[in-house]
């Protein structure tokens, strides 16, 4: 348990509230060869999350409308013991590591394409018993 199938295609959930930049996230990661799901807030992501078990990375933006924002979501996917490696980004919030979920990273909007590539397919997934 806890072991990847090296074979799997990576899924990335990607939550952005601006149509535009969530288009924009789901073609770059769809051309890095890995495959994405789209949601727009916190609401849709956690049924996704909670409907489906072939999530690898939750890559979300940290501010969008709802009930929750993406700091939150990422806690929550945390604490439900969800094995996924967890990313965040924002172009108005600087989140120190005290603010974060254990085991995730931060990325600060205008964003280098290929450096976030980059983390979604080398972050670590972690073990469901974390």
């Amino acid at each position: 348990m806890g072991q990847e199938n090296p074979f799997a295609k990576r899924v990335v959930l990607i939550v952005e509230d601006d149509p535009l930049l969530r288009m924009t996230a789901v073609d770059v990661v769809e051309d890095a060869g890995l495959d994405a799901i789209e949601a727009s807030d916190a609401d849709e992501a956690m049924g996704i999350l909670e409907s489906r078990n072939d999530i690898s990375v939750l890559f979300t933006d940290i501010d969008m409308p709802g009930s929750m924002n993406g700091v939150e979501l990422a806690h929550w996917a945390r604490s439900s013991a969800m094995p996924i490696g967890i990313v965040l980004t924002s172009g108005h919030h600087k989140l120190g590591d005290d603010a974060l979920p254990v085991e995730s990273v931060f990325f600060p909007k205008p964003y280098d394409f290929d450096t976030v590539v980059h983390m979604l397919k080398s972050i670590p997934i972690l073990d469901a018993s974390h």
